[in-house]
């Protein structure tokens, strides 16, 4: 039995993709992506950076290589994997990268799309409790509506 394995991440490209064929002429594209997530902690905001590994292949190996470019936002959509192999020295080694099953241009926003003008505290938006409840209430909504269909 199949768990589960996706994995959602935006960030920026840190090189530009680099795109490759297997010996049987399949196409595969590779690049790394840093994801930066900010939280703060005594009372000073903290960056914490992660950067991971990226494979493509076949028509989103093309595509990823045509349309992404150091720097440039991304979003990919796809699955964890391990390779795993023995150094020179004979000692075991590995690391993850993310397989991609679905890639596109991270959307960029304006401040200005964000803008609440009837809030009157300075804060624009929706924290993460408000957000919560607004997402319970839809998913009970998509339930209901798929119960009955």
């Amino acid at each position: 039995m199949n768990s589960v394995n996706s994995v959602i991440i935006e960030g920026n490209l840190v090189r530009d993709p680099v795109l490759t064929e297997t010996p049987k002429g399949t196409k595969v594209c590779n690049f790394t992506v840093a994801s930066n997530r900010y939280y703060k902690q005594d009372e000073e905001y903290q960056k914490e950076v992660t950067f991971l590994d990226v494979e493509t292949w076949t028509r989103l190996a093309a595509y990823s290589e045509n349309h992404f470019s150091k720097g440039k936002g991304i979003r990919i959509v796809g699955r964890l994997k391990q390779d795993r192999w023995e150094d020179k020295e004979g000692n075991p080694r590995s690391r993850l990268k993310l397989v991609a099953e679905y890639v596109e241009k991270r959307p960029t926003f304006s401040k200005e799309a964000f803008k609440d003008e009837d809030s009157d505290d300075g804060t624009n938006g929706v924290n993460a409790e408000e957000r919560a409840d607004s997402v319970e209430a839809e998913s009970a909504v998509e339930v209901e509506t798929e119960t009955l269909v």
